[in-house]
């Protein structure tokens, strides 16, 4: 850990925190030794926003700049909408937020969110940033040599607990060790024009691997693939993802086009031409990463969507922001009031799922129920999850419970991930 805080009994009282959770830290007063201390092997970040010389905002910008990608905690006695808007700009910034304190503080809130970040990074796969590493030439190899995977993310229905879809979400298997995340390499097929390529790639895999979870025991399990911007332009899309779904004899209506609010205004007249014409073929829409676009609200009555998918960035916030809280709150009510199910992304806490169920959202997708599988781990958690089930437990409570009593290494066979 590194702390920093003109404030030096705070930086002693999270320095034995630490220590006690087995963590070594460092704790500086100034911006300067700041950045002396920073070192790639810091795990975690506790920035204070009020300091003298250099304050908080000029320090994350300054992180930004050296492209930290250290998770950090952000503090402050000040009010708390300035403190949320912290966060945003962190955010905004491409920097990691784990969590946020308001002075005074009590021990519990700084063991919540340390606890909970040791278990989210328990649960997070490991993986390369590969950024600028990549050469043009690596990615056409890598479309032409198969390289190219798709892992699994269950959607689970908050009534029922049953799983009932995937998304499916494309990976690089660079190396059999390195696996690269879509951030580091979507952007380049994009710019080397390959991203419709790519886009085919994973609908034909995620149509071809639908029905081994089928036949895992899931009765018509749905399938919900991302179209980027460009395919949506495309006005044979519904024609060529109706013949592929034909081909596998698979029922369109089990098929969840996701489109992102941005992709929408591209060329309104095109993008109503295709989406009208994939709904008639029974396709499903559903608009992601919902409020995080602009001028959403004057389009959604005439996008014929069946599905709204709430941002993660709100969910993870939405326990601790009163104005995150009630996006997502009225998120749910619009979606509903325009005949729509309701998703809510990064659900990794049983405190979100139960508000999510108070609230009345439909369907749950996030770590506390799985990370995105490869079909063979996938079909075991599916094992595991049913099993949990059938106790009145869903997996999150068992790793939750396991993590507690045991230890990481119990959380880890209690998830049944296969390394």
């Amino acid at each position: 850990m590194l702390v920093i805080d003109d404030d030096p009994i705070i930086g002693q009282f999270l320095s034995r925190l630490g220590a006690s959770l087995g963590l070594s830290c460092d704790v500086t007063t100034t911006a300067e030794r700041f950045l002396e201390l920073l070192r790639p092997e810091t795990s975690l970040i506790f920035l204070d926003l009020i300091m003298p010389g250099i304050d908080g905002i000029q320090l994350l910008r300054l992180l930004s700049e050296r492209r930290c990608t250290t998770p950090i905690i952000i503090m402050s006695g000040i009010d708390r909408r300035v403190l949320e808007t912290a966060e945003r700009l962190a955010k905004a910034l491409d920097l990691r937020v784990v969590g946020r304190l308001r002075k005074p503080f009590r021990l519990a809130q700084v063991e919540t969110i340390l606890q909970e970040f040791r278990r989210t990074a328990l649960l997070t796969p490991d993986f390369h940033p590969a950024g600028a590493a990549i050469a043009d030439c690596d990615l056409v190899r890598a479309i032409e040599n198969n390289e190219l995977v798709v892992h699994y993310q269950p959607q689970v229905d908050l009534r029922s607990d049953e799983v009932i879809g995937f998304e499916a979400l494309v990976r690089w298997q660079r190396t059999p060790q390195t696996l690269v995340f879509p951030d580091d390499f979507i952007p380049r097929l994009e710019a080397l024009g390959l991203i419709d390529r790519l886009g085919w790639l994973v609908q034909r895999r995620g149509l071809s691997e639908l029905e081994h979870f089928a036949q895992a025991g899931l009765a018509g399990p749905t399938l919900s693939l991302n179209v980027c911007a460009s395919s949506l332009l495309d006005l044979r899309l519904p024609d060529t993802l109706a013949s592929l779904a034909e081909e596998r004899g698979i029922d369109p209506r089990r098929i969840i086009v996701e489109v992102t609010e941005s992709g929408l205004f591209k060329d309104l007249s095109k993008v109503l031409d295709v989406l009208a014409r994939l709904r008639m073929k029974g396709f499903q829409i559903s608009i992601d990463d919902f409020g995080t676009g602009y001028a959403m609200m004057q389009h959604l009555r005439h996008i014929p969507a069946t599905e709204i998918k709430i941002d993660q960035s709100f969910v993870k916030n939405m326990q601790v922001s009163s104005s995150d809280r009630v996006a997502v709150e009225k998120t749910v009510e619009i979606g509903h009031e325009l005949g729509m199910k309701v998703v809510a992304e990064g659900v990794e806490t049983v405190e979100q799922l139960e508000f999510l169920r108070g609230i009345g959202c439909d369907i749950g997708q996030g770590y506390y129920f799985s990370k995105p599988l490869a079909p063979i781990p996938l079909q075991m958690w599916l094992s595991n999850y049913r099993s949990a089930a059938g106790c009145g437990l869903t997996l999150g409570k068992v790793v939750d419970r396991a993590f507690i009593e045991n230890g990481p290494w119990a959380a880890r066979e209690a998830l049944g991930v296969l390394k």
